[in-house]
């Protein structure tokens, strides 16, 4: 029997559950296959992955963003949960909102901005647009732009969101390309810097939305529309997923900011008797 205090919140419906561990006496206990009981939407209280927040060892950053996905292993990193995460840390009184805010995760320090308006952002450090690779979903190939958020996705283009098809099994890919796996993105234009995707995550399935989903998407949009934020100043793509609307600013820099909704919605104790 286990006993944690758990909240829940989503970015854009992209769902984690939170367990609040600020002297790290519940890591012991956060083995995989807890994580998987957790997540899963029957047996458990139901989410893409988890978020742990502890104490960070990195000077620069009080808070460390523990993520794992929802079968259990561990993420280097995760936009609408560091988003969440953020959401999480102000409402609880452990940072002060009118001020940047920087998270420790496994890709690095990010810093997180809250706006008036409730939205979250977070600079997402510097992606790299990669070459080209290919995905196979329901026996349908096309070409993917490898893009690295801090963790591997790979970008397809298509005329309509449904092409995709269910999403129900995951979608081959070449694992010599991608050999911790990959997150797959079906993006489809909708107009001038505005594109919509739907995502397969690894370690989760098809989800509502993917925050560096969405960076991935909006960066191999503007790189094929010859988009240069060095040359037009700060280059903002609207990215539409089925959960909400996430905006994605690559500035001059070659920095990547992650904008839009994060809301706790549930707390409680939970008593573990799986």
């Amino acid at each position: 029997m286990r006993t944690f205090a758990w909240l829940k919140g989503h970015g854009t419906e992209n769902d984690f559950v939170i367990l609040p561990d600020p002297d790290g006496t519940v890591h012991g206990a956060l083995d995989a296959s807890f994580v998987a009981a957790l997540c899963d939407r029957r047996r458990g209280i139901g989410a893409d992955g988890v978020l742990r927040a502890v104490r960070a060892t990195d000077a620069d950053a009080e808070w460390f963003m523990d993520y794992r996905n929802a079968d259990g292993s561990i993420a280097e990193m995760c936009g609408n949960g560091v988003r969440v995460f953020a959401r999480y840390l102000a409402d609880a009184g452990l940072v002060d909102p009118s001020r940047p805010v920087p998270v420790a995760t496994r890709d690095g320090i990010k810093v997180v901005t809250y706006a008036p308006d409730g939205t979250i952002a977070a600079d997402m450090g510097t992606p790299r647009l990669l070459g080209e690779s290919k995905v196979v979903a329901e026996g349908v190939a096309r070409t993917a732009r490898h893009v690295d958020v801090g963790n591997p996705h790979a970008v397809a283009f298509v005329g309509e969101l449904d092409e995709a098809g269910t999403l129900l099994a995951e979608p081959e890919y070449d694992a010599s390309v991608y050999p911790e796996g990959v997150n797959i993105e079906f993006v489809a234009r909708r107009g001038p810097r505005h594109v919509a995707m739907r995502v397969h995550e690894r370690g989760a399935g098809e989800t509502r939305s993917c925050g560096t989903g969405a960076v991935a998407a909006a960066l191999a949009s503007a790189s094929a529309d010859g988009a240069d934020p060095v040359r037009d100043g700060e280059v903002t793509y609207r990215v539409d997923v089925p959960g909400g609307t996430l905006r994605v600013t690559w500035r001059a820099d070659g920095h990547a900011v992650l904008a839009g909704p994060a809301l706790i919605i549930a707390r409680g104790d939970l008593t573990w008797l799986g």
